[in-house]
């Protein structure tokens, strides 16, 4: 009679031969390689002998004794825990208990093994030449507009009567450090769990939008603020999301994802609107009726616009933890998805990768790069509208928001060329949301512990565009399928409406002093 015959293998350890059913040890064999993924762990089972039975020669060879000893192998998909090792038996445990990762790197606890770097700390080379290198071409290309960042901040000190020149130097600047911002937090979310990684990834590509509207309100720029308050939901809303649709569209004809995710965003998306359209709905409702002074009613427009911001912040936070806590699987399986489908998955896999102090040391360098940067871009602005004929309306709507969303823009559009179009919706529609919901909002409520009456009162012709543009986005994603038509259509009506802002004038004195 053959091993085979019995269902059985041997299978030595420390020239000791334990019995390990057929199909085990054809998966052990199948997975014990030097870089193998799994991890083992040695489960101790005592067996008791029948006292009739009569042991054979076939038996004592395959059967050392009574106390057998079973191999066990666990997925490396499945949660890292340490086998269950039965005391008087742990020092027989020979088996490794930590995880590696698919380039043989020991993965670090907590740290999810596609961002395992295989580093620890701080190396320098390593540090700059990974940044250096970027995640795409494109984003590349943005790290040689790096001489312009000293420039800039020289320009600025130097010579700080070349308006114009300052402005110029200070908004290319802002590109490659928000670039930075970018690539740092999406090697952090490699780290963690996707779709909190997501999540992370958002709001640090947020940052650059958060201080410029920090700066702004401090220079008590509330009309630029509006209007960057929209144009960047503008911005992303159309002008990415239609790059994102036509890069995609150039390699596929036709790009599909999930339900899930344009039902979500989109339904957010239209809550988002409601909320910043209440306050002028209400100004534009009582105003001229003699039901109130306008004092009275601009009190009125800033006390609605406090309540609708903290409400939409609690829609905030309600849509984090639905998409992070409650429905995180249903996400996940999506996310997983597209990671499969991505042509770059292997040279990604294999590319070198931040450590995490690298990661912090990156955010935290960039980030004070630009809120140095921003404070000279602000101050410029009044020169610029000023001299140069531009409007706030479209200082605010086109020209603000373009550089504050460089590095989400690059991030979303190599996705969707890489054919990984829930994840390019999820920076896109995630970016538009958490600027509608959470970015206004909370420099709302920032001007109201700091005694400034900034509020949700846009400009009509600022609402109207909103909600078209809201509208239209929609109907794309109604049938979860893209292509390059809907993505040229998308930027057509992005560039219709930046016509109009350049073309919208600008409230003299008068006017300004009746709104106040």
């Amino acid at each position: 009679m053959r091993w085979h015959d019995m269902n059985i293998h041997p299978l030595r350890f420390n020239n000791k031969i334990f019995t390990c059913n057929v199909n085990k040890f054809r998966f052990f064999r199948r997975y014990s390689g030097p870089t193998c993924r799994s991890r083992l762990r040695v489960r101790q089972t005592n067996r008791a002998t029948p006292a009739d039975a009569k042991p054979t020669r076939m038996g004592t060879l395959f059967q050392r004794n009574s106390h057998t000893q079973d191999i066990e192998l666990t997925p490396s998909d499945s949660p890292a825990k340490l086998a269950a090792v039965n005391p008087t038996h742990e020092k027989q445990t020979v088996l490794p208990t930590y995880q590696v990762n698919h380039n043989g790197h020991r993965v670090t606890k907590h740290i999810a093994p596609e961002g395992e770097s295989g580093r620890k700390w701080l190396h320098p080379l390593h540090f700059f030449k990974i940044c250096w290198r970027s995640t795409s071409d494109a984003s590349r290309a943005v790290n040689l507009l790096w001489p312009v960042v000293p420039a800039a901040i020289a320009l600025r000190y130097a010579r700080k009567d070349l308006h114009l020149a300052i402005f110029i130097l200070n908004y290319i600047a802002m590109v490659p450090c928000a670039n930075l911002i970018g690539f740092a937090g999406q090697e952090l979310s490699r780290k963690l769990p996707k779709v909190f990684g997501i999540l992370i990834e958002t709001t640090l590509g947020s940052v650059v939008e958060i201080v410029l509207f920090i700066v702004l309100l401090n220079q008590d720029q509330f009309a630029v603020i509006q209007a960057a308050i929209l144009g960047s939901i503008l911005a992303t809303l159309l002008l990415c999301l239609g790059l994102c649709f036509v890069a995609g569209g150039i390699r596929h004809p036709e790009q599909e994802f999930d339900e899930v995710v344009s039902e979500v965003g989109n339904g957010l998306l239209l809550t988002a609107g409601l909320g910043l359209t209440v306050p002028t709905a209400f100004y534009f409702a009582v105003d001229g009726t003699g039901l109130a002074t306008a004092a009275e009613l601009n009190d009125k427009v800033t006390s609605l616009s406090r309540v609708a911001s903290i409400f939409l912040i609690i829609a905030y936070l309600i849509f984090v933890w639905f998409q992070a806590h409650s429905h995180h699987s249903i996400f996940d399986a999506i996310l997983e998805g597209d990671e499969q489908k991505d042509r770059d998955r292997q040279v990604d896999l294999v590319k070198p990768k931040l450590t995490f102090t690298e990661c912090i040391l990156a955010l935290t360098g960039s980030i004070a790069l630009v809120t140095l940067i921003s404070i000279g871009l602000v101050q410029e602005i009044p020169s610029i509208v000023e001299s140069h004929n531009v409007s706030d309306a479209f200082m605010g709507l086109i020209l603000v928001p373009v550089v504050e969303k460089a590095a989400e823009h690059l991030t979303a559009v190599d996705e969707a060329w890489d054919d990984q179009m829930n994840f390019a919706l999820s920076h896109v529609l995630g970016a538009t949301i958490q600027t509608a919901l959470l970015n206004a909002p909370l420099v709302v409520i920032v001007g109201w512990g700091v005694g400034k009456p900034m509020g949700l009162h846009f400009a009509m012709f600022d609402i109207i565009v909103l909600i078209l543009a809201i509208l239209v986005v929609g109907n794309f994603l109604r049938d979860q399928k893209s292509n390059y038509l809907e993505g040229a259509l998308c930027i057509i009506v992005y560039i219709i409406i930046a016509a109009g802002a350049f073309y919208y004038p600008n409230p003299n004195s008068e006017t300004t002093a009746a709104i106040a």
